[in-house]
């Protein structure tokens, strides 16, 4: 401003009146408040390290005694002198005027690192699964994700395909963190600090993605929508926004003397050539058929011999997975009710046994219902045919989807299959009326049996099935209680956590913007219970896809555990505090048991997954994942190779997560893996160049050297297809770069 106003006066000089007229227009214009969002940054965010080792140079707090349960000191103090032989460290007061030092045995220390401190990242590796064969690595960082985020612009800078992220929602429950303290409803800067914790990480993520093509999903609820969205145009202007409204509680929750809550808002960012893709998702879209008659009427999918309808939990699910012509499976919907009115006593006439072949696998026929009060009858006398009644998860008397006539009539026409035979259960399906309207239309055809003597259905046509998203979604696949929370419960078991995302809602939501790529990178930086995970390998096994999925949580603790470990002596980085935080108890636990089918316990997951595809939980995934935790180095332990064994993890990253990895500094100087080969010693450049130049899929080779002429000339005798990656410059210059703000 001071130079706006020399030039006024200089225009003052020589024009009165025309320097009498900017200066007023001067004043009007500097007088509004600037157009957009306006809120404090608030001072750097800051981040206790309590597994990590205190070193010299270091900032520090100092704990409370254990077995308190008060918050202690938050004064930051720097780390002058280690005295090992007495574990303790000399320390001295920051950020004042008056100097104040003091020595604390290092145990009472925890190591704090402020957002505006350069990072060196490392990744230390604590378990796997890997059922995938050789297709690439899901990974789950734990970390703070700011941190992580940096970490990740070393190895997908411009590289990932879709980002789908739900924030805390800053509800004042106690649901997320600002400095170490958990944010009040009745701070009046509330708003402001959850903003700048967004922004931070907003502007990391957008280093990340990919410009060219690509996405970013954001959930949020009445709490913070409007200003997510400002700042979300404020800082992607190039971005095409859309909101969509979904329901996620049908039932609606209450909020006292207010309006239930039903929905919550999800903005999509569509970057270069993304695009919606079309695919029909009951509740989501809008058909071709139905857009070219928008005065048709709704078909109604019912069961017309139900006096209750169907469950709508239950109804078979339309296509969802066509695109550019390729043609969707059929889906059937379940024969045993659940959800409302699933018991036996609430339809008689639909409890009765079902007549199974366990040798020829093939439905007989069933028996004639049984009357309230009498008991089913035992296993027929044929060893090989099974009664099968309508039994409930739980063990109670449920009921079939349909009468006894309707039943026989659907079965006689190959409208009824068996879907798995267990030693407890046997499980059917049945075609719902408008899809056996289709049937006779000709929009599905007949065009064979399956194994177990069903009919095999297929649509006909593409071009009349695929749809178009709509901005209001609504439905039952979505409910967060239903394909949430329940399902948690069945993954993990007794493993609380709060309102998990339905699969199943971020499966769909996925799928319009990556459903076309089988080979692309999802990243989750919120990723709480690992659902976002859990959903990219479910769009893998639709289409034998080799999407890959990048997690991120701290290890938190939650608010009221918190209390009973301080309280019991334990503090940050103890055992007994860790295997309790969301990633150790959570996260991981829920990744590796999707990709098994078994719980934490060992057990098979009970259940089965719906909708798009059906299929026994216990059956799990052919993937591979990876867990880590997130280190921090020093430069100098970098540049040296002492670091190697952590930074390793990034290299594998950067070179696509597959195959193997090089883990320690390669002994002959130089080693080849799967996608990516390290020269340690350039002295020895030849036979690495003519095994890596060789190896087929390779895609990066790490040169270790300070002599960029050296580097370059190895650099020249590398194929094309081959990147080379001079370390650890490029480490330690990105990270320099990354932080310079």
């Amino acid at each position: 401003m001071s130079r706006l106003t020399d030039l006024i006066a200089q225009a003052k000089a020589k024009d009165g009146q025309m320097g009498a007229d900017l200066e007023r227009e001067f004043k009007a214009l500097s007088s509004r408040l600037p157009f957009g969002l306006n809120f404090e940054r608030h001072s750097p965010e800051a981040v206790e390290l309590p597994q990590r080792s205190v070193r010299k140079g270091d900032k520090v707090r100092v704990l409370p005694a254990r077995g308190s349960t008060k918050k202690g000191d938050q004064r930051l103090w720097l780390v002058k002198i280690i005295r090992k032989s007495e574990e303790t460290a000399d320390l001295e007061l920051l950020g004042v005027d008056v100097p104040e030092s003091r020595t604390v045995l290092l145990d009472d220390l925890v190591v704090v690192a402020e957002f505006r401190d350069t990072i060196y990242p490392g990744l230390l590796s604590t378990g796997k699964v890997q059922r995938g064969a050789d297709k690439p690595s899901h990974t789950v960082i734990n970390g703070e994700n700011y941190h992580v985020l940096k970490a990740l612009t070393y190895t997908h800078r411009g590289k990932v395909d879709a980002i789908y992220i739900d924030p805390p929602y800053n509800t004042g429950a106690k649901d997320w963190k600002y400095n170490n303290d958990y944010v009040e409803k009745d701070d009046l800067y509330r708003h402001s600090k959850w903003l700048a914790m967004m922004e931070r990480r907003l502007l990391v993520s957008r280093e990340l993605l990919n410009p060219a093509d690509s996405v970013l999903i954001v959930t949020i609820d009445e709490k913070e929508y409007l200003r997510i969205g400002l700042l979300l145009e404020q800082l992607f202007p190039e971005a095409r926004i859309q909101m969509i409204s979904s329901a996620i509680n049908p039932k609606g929750s209450a909020r006292g003397k207010e309006f239930y809550r039903v929905d919550e808002y999800i903005f999509f960012l569509a970057f270069g050539r993304a695009v919606v893709q079309d695919y029909l998702i009951p509740g989501l879209c809008i058909s071709k058929i139905e857009a070219s008659n928008p005065e048709g009427e709704e078909e109604a999918d019912g069961d017309s011999e139900s006096d209750d309808g169907v469950d709508p939990e239950e109804e078979a699910s339309e296509p969802d997975d066509s695109v550019a012509g390729v043609l969707p499976d059929v889906r059937w919907a379940s024969l045993l009710r659940s959800g409302s009115g699933a018991q036996r006593e609430e339809s008689q006439m639909k409890f009765y046994p079902i007549y199974v072949d366990t040798e020829e696998r093939r439905i007989i026929g069933c028996g004639e219902f049984l009357s309230l009060g009498v008991d089913p009858e035992q296993q027929p006398e044929n060893a090989r045919v099974r009664a099968c009644w309508p039994t409930r998860q739980d063990g109670s008397q449920g009921r079939w989807q349909l009468k006894v006539d309707s039943f026989r009539a659907l079965l006689k026409d190959g409208h009824i299959k068996i879907g798995s035979i267990g030693t407890e259960k046997v499980s059917f399906y049945y075609l719902m009326e408008g899809q056996r309207k289709k049937l006779a239309n000709g929009e599905l055809i007949i065009t064979g049996h399956d194994e177990y003597g069903g009919i095999v259905v297929e649509y006909s046509r593409a071009d009349s099935i695929s749809g178009r998203p709509k901005t209001q979604w609504m439905a039952t696949s979505h409910s967060a209680t239903d394909h949430g929370t329940s399902m948690l419960r069945r993954v993990i078991p007794k493993r609380a956590f709060p309102f998990p995302k339905s699969v199943y809602a971020v499966e769909d939501a996925l799928r319009f913007f990556v459903g076309n790529k089988k080979e692309c990178t999802v990243l989750d930086f919120f990723s709480g219970s690992g659902t976002t995970a859990h959903a990219v390998m479910r769009l893998n096994r639709q289409d034998g896809g080799s999407r890959q999925c990048i997690s991120i949580t701290n290890n938190e603790v939650a608010a009221g555990e918190q209390a009973k470990l301080r309280k019991n002596g334990f503090r940050p980085g103890d055992p007994q505090w860790e295997e309790r935080g969301i990633c150790d108890y959570i996260t991981k636990p829920r990744v590796a048991a999707v990709i098994t089918g078994r719980t934490p316990s060992g057990t098979p997951i009970k259940g089965f997954y719906k909708f798009t595809d059906e299929f026994p939980m216990a059956d799990g995934f052919a993937e591979n994942a990876e867990f880590f935790t997130l280190t921090y180095e020093s430069p100098v332990s970098v540049g040296h190779n002492v670091a190697f064994a952590r930074i390793a993890p990034l290299l594998w990253l950067r070179a696509g997560a597959q195959g193997a990895r090089i883990d320690k500094v390669p002994a002959d100087g130089w080693g080849v893996a799967d996608s990516y080969g390290v020269l340690a010693d350039v002295d020895v450049a030849t036979p690495f160049i003519r095994a890596v130049n060789k190896a087929e899929g390779l895609r990066i080779a790490y040169i270790v050297t300070d002599d960029d002429r050296r580097f370059q000339a190895i650099a020249k005798r590398l194929v094309d297809r081959i990147e080379p990656v001079r370390l650890y410059e490029s480490y330690l210059t990105n990270f320099s770069f990354a932080n310079g703000e």
